[in-house]
């Protein structure tokens, strides 16, 4: 990295001091470099001498730099943020990212932050500017596309205070926007799943009823071979997938390559549709197109799927969809880590908070058995809860002499309890069971002694006021 020695000029100009030295920048119409004198402010006049001044300029001129670096990036921040992005940030990240993710991800950053920025400086973008455009991608944005335009806002700022070329990061504290696009939470029903398959040929029926079953994704269903079925064990394994023409070795995610298992009538309807097929070897396509390839999932669901949510007025139908469907019906079906299974996600939270939905019908009846048990007791349970709870207070029958203990609600004064007129009355509330409690001739009964215990720690008092009142 180049080193300026220069120290600058300082000029008192009104009431501040300002700096100045010479620096090298980017010449934006021809991307050369040129010389150029900077100015800074350094402070009010009130607050500093001009030999304080001169000491903060050349703090200044040591931060931002003076010189330029052999590959003609501006440590003093001269670059655009499009050239960062383009020759410092993209070349660190592409290692990381497999080439279809990486043209989707270039796309969203030069759509929704190049065109923005491109030709700004980069020391001359902060929080305000980097706010005030997210919150504007906020209202034509999915949410999203909104949040992954904050994390390349981070991750992008964030290199660049890395790599030297900003003294602080603007995107640090970017927040994200209040108000969201709501993503798409279309939901299908059981009914609305089984008229949809009423209406395809075997082939595509199949596939359709391969794909609800085990929620699928349209790359794993299209790149299934007969090697991949195993009718013996009902269970696919998935070797392979398909995107935008091409085969690919991976999935989308660690978990998405693996054994899984199908219900016995599907796997006994596949082993009919492949005496069907022309080619029924190993390597071949078990859904396969005019030619022997794959089939095109774009191709599909405009020919099939969107045919059939028109015939059939669905509100939408598309894999993502039937995904989300089978993710929220199946929450009847079995628990969270088997539905987390059968679409294979690597964390529960995925499962739980993108693809399940509340189910109406389930919400209103808890709100029922709520509202019902306030009412009656038995919401939760119903009678039984009720019985055994009338069980757990109630006296067995063959109980001991302490095992009941009644209270009465009467007024009771400070001076009948000290006076003890209440011993006989007690007594009399107790009944039989006063006596059975006596241990010899002269023992009292239980209750007045803990009454009698009350009224000492009671303060003495003038009044007869009742203590329950």
């Amino acid at each position: 990295m180049g080193s300026s020695h220069q120290k600058g000029w300082v000029r008192l100009r009104g009431k501040k001091w300002y700096g100045y030295f010479r620096r090298t920048e980017l010449d934006p119409a021809t991307d050369e470099p040129k010389p150029v004198i900077a100015q800074v402010i350094l402070g009010l006049k009130s607050e500093m001498s001009k030999f304080q001044a001169r000491e903060k300029l050349e703090g200044e001129i040591a931060r931002l730099g003076g010189q330029s670096t052999g590959d003609r990036s501006m440590i003093n921040g001269a670059v655009t943020f499009g050239w960062f992005v383009r020759n410092r940030y993209l070349p660190l990240k592409e290692g990381d990212w497999r080439e279809e993710t990486a043209k989707v991800k270039k796309h969203i950053i030069e759509a929704d932050l190049v065109d923005e920025f491109g030709d700004v400086r980069l020391e001359n973008i902060d929080k305000f500017a980097l706010q005030t455009h997210l919150n504007k991608l906020a209202k034509t944005r999915s949410k999203d596309r909104v949040l992954q335009i904050r994390t390349y806002m981070r991750a992008i700022f964030g290199e660049a205070a890395d790599q030297d070329f900003l003294a602080k990061d603007p995107a640090r504290s970017v927040r994200i926007p209040a108000h969201l696009r709501e993503t798409d939470k279309t939901t299908l029903t059981w009914d609305q799943l089984r008229a949809a398959l009423s209406k395809l040929g075997v082939r595509d029926r199949i596939l359709l009823e391969l794909d609800m079953s085990n929620a699928l994704r349209p790359g794993e269903l299209f790149g299934l071979r007969w090697k991949c079925f195993d009718p013996v064990v009902p269970s696919i394994t998935i070797m392979e997938t398909t995107y935008k023409g091409k085969i690919r070795p991976w999935g989308k995610t660690r978990g998405s390559l693996t054994t899984t298992p199908i219900a016995t009538e599907l796997a006994a309807e596949l082993v009919a549709w492949k005496k069907l097929s022309k080619d029924p070897s190993p390597e071949a396509f078990i859904f396969p197109n005019r030619i022997g390839g794959f089939l095109d999932s774009s191709n599909f669901r405009n020919r099939v799927l969107h045919k059939l949510a028109e015939e059939l007025e669905l509100p939408k139908l598309t894999f993502q969809v039937i995904r989300r469907t089978i993710a929220t019906l199946a929450q009847k079906k079995g628990t969270v880590k088997d539905v987390q299974g059968i679409l294979r996600h690597s964390r529960t939270a995925t499962t739980t908070d993108v693809y399940m939905q509340e189910l109406p019908e389930g919400v209103r009846a808890t709100v029922n058995s709520i509202h019902k048990e306030l009412k009656t007791g038995t919401g939760g349970g119903g009678a039984a809860a009720t019985s055994r709870s009338t069980q757990s207070t109630a006296k067995p029958a063959s109980a001991g002499p302490q095992s009941e203990t009644r209270v009465v609600e009467m007024p009771v004064t400070r001076n009948e309890l000290k006076s003890g007129k209440l011993k006989g009355a007690s007594e009399r509330r107790d009944g039989k069971n006063a006596s059975e409690r006596r241990d010899g001739k002269n023992s009292e009964p239980s209750s007045t002694k803990v009454l009698r215990f009350a009224a000492n720690l009671l303060p003495s008092t003038k009044g007869g006021e009742p203590l329950n009142a």
